[in-house]
């Protein structure tokens, strides 16, 4: 069953992937499509989840490795990075409030119940660190999860052209653009710009993570118990 489920999860990746690259619209990311597929297969053999993920779960030790190769071009990039770390520091920093602080706001126009606010707050950093922020201010990590892989597939589908239409030209600018919107997905995106913007992307993911952490001991919750202004 594990080289079953294995090749079949590999297989359903790949097709969504060729889906993508055919239609390129947002409903057919491999992000979305791929675990959709992979909900019917499991219904349609009736497996449960869990002995999916018991057959599978060698392909999620594989997130350690393939987390830690992110290493690679970041020391082959050291030089430019030690030179604009300053202002990587600045941009990402910026973008976590931004993120925050837009999240907040918006949840609070359409009144979110809070259990939904404390959910999607941490929607902009990779899913491990945001489950851990989502526990550590109240949210609900399932629900934290399902924010922060809409939020990586709109920033991948949208990012490319808000790029465009902002005119923005260096690869540093594209690299943590894309990683600070969307995260993993965004990284995956600035691959097919190139190296440096891969480079920049995975910088971007990885401050914004450790970032977020710290807002979400000191900023998160006196957000989250403000009282109204009006």
């Amino acid at each position: 069953m594990m080289i079953l489920f294995t090749v079949l999860t590999f297989i359903i990746y790949r097709l969504a992937k060729l889906v993508y690259s055919k239609f390129a619209v947002a409903v057919f990311h491999p992000l979305l499509l791929a675990p959709i597929l992979l909900i019917l297969l499991i219904k349609g053999v009736n497996v449960s989840a869990n002995q999916y993920l018991d057959a599978t779960k060698w392909l999620t030790h594989l997130l350690g490795p393939a987390t830690v190769a992110f290493a690679v071009p970041i020391y082959k990039h050291l030089p430019t990075i030690k030179k604009y770390i300053g202002t990587i520091m600045i941009s990402v920093t910026t973008g976590t409030l931004v993120a925050i602080f837009s999240t907040f706001a918006l949840s609070k126009m359409i009144h979110l119940k809070s259990d939904f606010l404390t959910s999607i707050l941490p929607r902009s950093i990779t899913t491990p660190i945001a489950i851990e922020v989502s526990k550590e201010i109240g949210g609900l990590p399932t629900l934290t999860t399902v924010f922060v892989i809409i939020t990586g597939v709109m920033g991948g589908v949208m990012g490319p052209s808000v790029i465009k239409w902002l005119s923005i030209k260096t690869p540093i600018a594209k690299g943590l653009a894309l990683g600070m919107a969307a995260h993993g997905a965004g990284t995956n995106k600035a691959m097919e710009y190139g190296e440096q913007e891969a480079t920049f992307s995975s910088l971007a993911m990885i401050f914004a993570a450790w970032i977020t952490l710290l807002w979400g001991v000191l900023l998160i919750p006196a957000l989250i118990h403000m009282k109204p202004l009006f």
